[in-house]
């Protein structure tokens, strides 16, 4: 297959795969951040213990931590039908994409508040700042570990959208099974594949740059 044929099969599917990862992660970091600070403060030695609502909120990231990102695709289909009205194609994909993302944004940011010197804390407390203002300190403290951990989600992402192709998601996860596999046209394959790896390759070279840029330490 001639090198026109193949740009013309597979560009249509570089930006529905970018949709589907970017689209994605901002609704997971959205759900996921304040779903970590809420575990977080309610953890038992937390800002606000409550066994309740800990118990139901770290429950469900391991619930949905739990099922592999290609089953949550799956069984998320009808409420993809109810929200986006079908339930494939690249708008679809987002829902089960952002509902598998959105548990790991959440316990990689609890992970990092945990990590915040006590001392920075107590330091808080005794000039007074309440709950809210602590929450402020602690994000301060994890921005760059924050930035690390959304370029994570972002490479989780592409992963997860090449499944979502495979179940009529569209993207190049659609492309490379569809023409790749299914008709063994291996140079389209090659090429899809070679296109996702410069896409994680540009993502890490982004958050490392940015990484290193806020943190100061």
């Amino acid at each position: 297959m001639r090198f026109k044929e193949i740009f013309d099969i597979v560009l249509p599917a570089i930006p529905e795969t970018l949709i589907m990862i970017f689209v994605s992660a901002a609704i997971a970091f959205i759900i996921g951040l304040p779903w970590a600070i809420i575990t977080y403060m309610t953890r038992p030695d937390g800002l606000k213990p409550n066994k309740v609502v800990y118990a139901i909120s770290n429950g469900l990231i391991n619930i949905f931590r739990s099922l592999p990102a290609i089953i949550l695709i799956i069984i998320l289909a009808p409420l993809s039908r109810i929200i986006i009205g079908k339930a494939i194609g690249t708008a679809a994909a987002i829902v089960p994409l952002t509902f598998a993302a959105a548990p790991f944004v959440a316990r990689l940011f609890e992970g990092y508040f945990l990590e915040v010197e006590p001392g920075i804390i107590e330091a808080a407390k005794s000039m007074g700042a309440n709950n809210a203002e602590i929450i402020k300190v602690i994000l301060k403290e994890t921005f760059p570990q924050g930035i690390l951990g959304i370029t994570m989600t972002i490479i989780n992402l592409v992963g997860y959208s090449a499944m979502a192709g495979v179940l009529g998601g569209g993207g190049l996860g659609d492309i490379a099974i569809r023409y790749g596999y299914q008709r063994n046209q291996i140079d389209v394959l090659w090429t899809s594949v070679l296109i996702i790896v410069i896409i994680v390759q540009l993502v890490q070279f982004i958050g490392n740059s940015l990484y290193k840029i806020t943190n100061k330490k």
